[in-house]
Order: C-alpha cells, then structure tokens, then sequence
C-alpha cells in the first residue's frame, strides 16, 4: 500500500463525505448532469451496498476520504461497480489509488463467489476507460448487458469482466 494510504470499508457515518466527493467530481470536473437526488443509494450506503452483500469502500490520505469504489450485489454471481472515483490530486499510478480500491474490490468477489463483475460508465471519462480495459473489462454494448444489470441514467459505457477465482 502507497505510504499515507489506507483502504477501508465505508458505513453510513461517512456518507457526507463520499458525496461531496463524489458530487463535486461529477458536477464540476465532468460537467455531468447528475445530482444527489438522481443517487439516492449515497444517503444510506449500508442499505443500498453493505445489507446485500456487496461493499463500499474509501480510501483515506491523513484522514481525509480522496477515493471510492463500490459493488452492488446483483444475484446471479455477479456485482456491479458504482461510485469509482479518486479526488484529482490524488490521481495517477504514483500513488495507484485507483489501482487500490479496485483490488480491493476484486478480493472482495472473489471471496463472496462473484464471477461476473459489469459496470456503466460517462463517455467523457476516457482515463476510467483505459484503466478498465488494463484491468481486462471488455467494453461491451448495452444491449448485450443482462437483464439483471442496473443501469444509471448517464451511463453510455458498459463493461464485463469475467472474475478469476485463483
């Protein structure tokens, strides 16, 4: 782990956190159109992520939360990513937050026997792109999605990763 680092899960003593992340990552670097009302799993993430056997986590620098990922647990032995993002400044392999939170993640299906992992993501977010596909995502159209998957109103990228169990 990167020196000053930590990953842990996240409960819903930290959702102000994670939206105002979240939110200003969305809203002014990305320009999404999306608000916290469209996202209403970030006001009670023990609910929408933890109760169903999915997972949240942060990653914290001295204490302040500058990184995300979650899974949602969507039966069938598969997960969906949610909520990827790392505060610009702490972006890029120096530090492999990013990097971090997303094995972290994948340790976590392993564990809980989920072999398909999808996620949606925003056309604009070409950095989240390449970092999927070296990470072995397959881009994959919407329509070849399972009916099972829950899509995001902004979402126009779709990925599939097979999980490996070893």
């Amino acid at each position: 782990m990167s020196a000053g680092i930590t990953i842990r899960q996240l409960t819903n003593e930290y959702c102000k956190q994670i939206t105002d992340l979240i939110l200003h990552i969305q809203q002014v670097e990305f320009n999404v159109p999306i608000k916290l009302e469209d996202q209403p799993d970030l006001l009670d993430i023990e609910t929408n992520y933890l109760q169903d056997g999915g997972g949240f986590w942060g990653a914290f620098h001295n204490g302040e939360l500058v990184g995300t990922i979650a899974l949602l647990h969507i039966g069938q032995h598969a997960g969906a990513i949610r909520k990827m993002f790392v505060k610009q400044a702490f972006r890029g392999k120096e530090l492999g937050i990013a990097q971090q939170l997303f094995d972290t993640l994948l340790e976590d299906c392993k564990h809980k026997a989920i072999t398909d992992v999808y996620l949606g993501t925003v056309d604009i977010l070409k950095a989240a792109h390449r970092f999927y596909e070296r990470n072995g995502f397959v881009r994959e159209p919407k329509e070849s999605l399972p009916s099972y998957f829950p899509f995001m109103r902004p979402d126009t990228v779709f990925y599939h990763l097979v999980v490996n169990k070893s």
